[in-house]
């Protein structure tokens, strides 16, 4: 027994363990790295430790800091959230050495399944269906070409210690023994490089299918049920986008068969606590094994909205000697949820992590609206960590109810001061795929093809400045800026995004603002100001607008859309800047990786020629033009920021 947990991990899931723990009577621990010290969950814990410099090799992911932290805290129990150590059984035998609750599975659950070679050997073993591949000993390249081509194509490669994405590659042709090779050694080098370990594995690819998983507890007295099943196919790059509950359009048999078949799997091992059975679900209805998750999903809230149960709280009952809550016949689920992952990224500029402050934000919960996150009144993202800030989750008496209100909290959502992927998910959430539920793992980046930012037009350009001219005349006083003669005009340069606005603003003491934009004119009347929340009336219709800044640069979000701006009214015009169209800078915070071309070296247009590693995933740079590589700007290993330079390409003469 416990009266004291430490979560070791940030952010939003430490937030979600607290409110738990704290229904439960229990004293919390948080943990923070430097770059965490003024976060949510630091402020929300009854104990705050620092264990460490912000990158998360020296503090979250550092066993012998998390420990220390638990002894000079005096807690019992750790919850280890998800990611850093979550599926580390290092830490779980480390903690139970220490005489320390680990809030999850045992350390031999976790060698067991938490591999997924090893996981896919007792699944076969004991007869959960398998799709048809290679997870044995032998990784030397030889060895993984000739089961390559016996598997045959399509196939999928895998990382076998990890996942998010990480040290996956398709093979469509393994005839082409050197571009099965190629693929094999980089899927390699990424495993490695993410995980520790280079091991591998090999499955046939099955094309237009599901992924869907089971949710799935143990407990100490021999006991195990399934929680029902999420649709988590919606991916891109295979991370997940979007989850929801239950599966669309699964017969109560299919249902039954995957959850019998994932607490068969995890009874083997004598399972105690939370954890997740992927299966790969075939258009023609069979389903086969993927792996299994240690832990508590990112995804858990859509179980939760649909049985009613806390997750958290079963896992920290469990974790006390407690027997599980519910039998099986006992559990029942109603309704459908949805949850959207929001994340700190440019998604349509090559889904770039971003990092910095925020300079406002709002996440609307209500009308069966949840929402979780880690985000302090001003909060920063540092470049260290996973790029979610928060997730949404809609939930409904059917799936076009819940789909509807996450829509609109979408769309009421606002965060202000970086790029976020919130027009990236209401375009997935409207795409008819998923609307009609046609789902399968290809079909967002199959249809996302052509999807663009919204614009900031004309109206959001008129907006911004007559927002702008009443926040100064209230700063400075109306005689600085209305003229007491009657009206005056004055032009404003307005930078949008990386276009460049020349409008025109006539005005007079108690009318609305006439802006002019070319051949567009309109009238915006300020209704309402609190100094970043706004109301206003444009041609007739109010709406509303949040921006923040300093008065002459900063971010609005006006009628939906969301882009940064800068007055440079009193600046003089801006030429091209001098890299040319050959310099290639850095969108991001993170790390030089991969360097494949020296000074002097012809590349071609679309030939890769670098990676950065930024929040734990990998970004390839491709050559934008053709050319001769003039100038390297940093070396692999480097630790690079946004307008960092990388490289120069003299272009080829026309």
């Amino acid at each position: 027994m416990f009266d004291t947990v430490l979560v070791a991990n940030r952010g939003e899931i430490a937030c979600r363990v607290f409110r738990s723990a704290r229904a439960l009577g229990l004293r919390t621990v948080a943990v923070y790295s430097d770059a965490d010290r003024d976060a949510r969950h630091v402020q929300q814990a009854d104990t705050a430790l620092r264990i460490g410099a912000g990158p998360a090799r020296d503090s979250y992911l550092d066993i012998e800091r998390v420990l220390d932290a638990c002894r000079r805290s005096g807690a019992g129990a750790v919850h280890p959230g998800y990611g850093f150590l979550a599926e580390n059984a290092g830490f779980a035998r480390a903690c139970r050495a220490a005489g320390i609750v680990f809030v999850g599975p045992g350390p031999e659950a976790i060698d067991a399944l938490g591999n997924k070679s090893a996981a896919k050997q007792l699944a076969l073993r004991i007869g959960v269906p398998c799709l048809p591949g290679y997870a044995g000993p032998q990784q030397d390249l030889d060895t993984l070409v000739a089961e390559a081509r016996r598997i045959g194509a399509p196939l999928m490669i895998k990382a076998a210690a990890g996942g998010g994405g990480r040290g996956m590659r398709r093979c469509r042709d393994v005839a082409d023994v050197e571009a099965l090779q190629q693929l094999l050694e980089a899927a390699r080098a990424e495993a490695q490089s993410s995980f520790g370990s280079g091991e591998l594995l090999m499955e046939r690819l099955v094309d237009d299918a599901r992924h869907v998983e089971v949710q799935v507890f143990g407990d100490a007295h021999g006991g195990a049920v399934y929680l029902g099943e999420r649709d988590c196919s919606t991916q891109r790059r295979h991370q997940k986008i979007l989850e929801e509950a239950p599966a669309p359009g699964l017969p109560d048999a299919l249902r039954a068969a995957m959850g019998e078949a994932a607490v068969k799997l995890v009874r083997a091992v004598g399972y105690v606590g939370a954890g997740t059975v992927e299966f790969l679900l075939a258009p023609d209805g069979s389903f086969s094994f993927l792996e299994v998750n240690t832990r508590l999903q990112v995804e858990h809230p859509v179980t939760e909205a649909v049985t009613g149960l806390d997750l958290v709280e079963w896992q920290l009952r469990v974790a006390r000697g407690e027997p599980l809550p519910l039998a099986q016949a006992d559990i029942r689920s109603r309704g459908h949820a949805i949850e959207a992952r929001l994340c700190a990224e440019d998604a349509f500029g090559g889904f770039a992590p971003q990092a910095g402050a925020i300079t406002h934000w709002q996440l609307p919960a209500g009308d069966g609206v949840r929402i979780d996150h880690g985000l302090a009144e001003r909060p920063t993202i540092p470049p260290y960590y996973d790029s979610m800030i928060a997730k949404l989750v809609a939930f409904g008496a059917d799936r076009e109810q819940a789909r509807a209100r996450l829509l609109r909290a979408l769309e009421r959502s606002a965060v202000l001061g970086l790029r976020t992927n919130r027009d990236y998910l209401l375009q997935a959430l409207r795409a008819p795929a998923f609307a009609e539920a046609r789902l399968c793992t290809h079909w967002l980046e199959r249809d996302s093809a052509g999807w663009a930012a919204p614009a900031a037009g004309g109206r959001w350009a008129a907006v911004v400045a007559a927002l702008l001219l009443h926040r100064r005349a209230r700063a400075f006083g109306p005689l600085a800026l209305w003229s007491s003669a009657g009206r005056r005009e004055t032009p404003l340069r307005l930078r949008v995004g990386e276009a460049t606005l020349a409008l025109r603003l006539a005005y007079a003491a108690g009318e609305a603002v006439q802006v002019t934009l070319g051949d567009e004119r309109h009238e915006v009347e300020v209704l309402a100001d609190d100094g970043v929340d706004a109301r206003f009336a444009i041609d007739g219709a109010e709406g509303s607008v949040q921006l923040s800044g300093d008065g002459r640069s900063g971010w609005a979000q006006v009628e939906g859309v969301c882009e940064a701006f800068e007055d440079l009214s009193d600046a003089p015009p801006r030429g091209r800047d001098g890299g040319g169209d050959g310099a290639i800078v850095s969108r991001m915070h993170g790390a030089l990786v991969q360097l494949a071309v020296q000074p002097g070296q012809r590349v071609a247009k679309g030939e890769f020629v670098l990676a950065i590693e930024a929040m734990k995933m990998e970004h390839r740079i491709v050559a934008p033009l053709a050319g001769t590589v003039a100038e390297l700007g940093a070396a692999v290993g480097t630790q690079v920021a946004p307008g960092r330079l990388l490289l120069r390409i003299e272009p080829d003469a026309a």
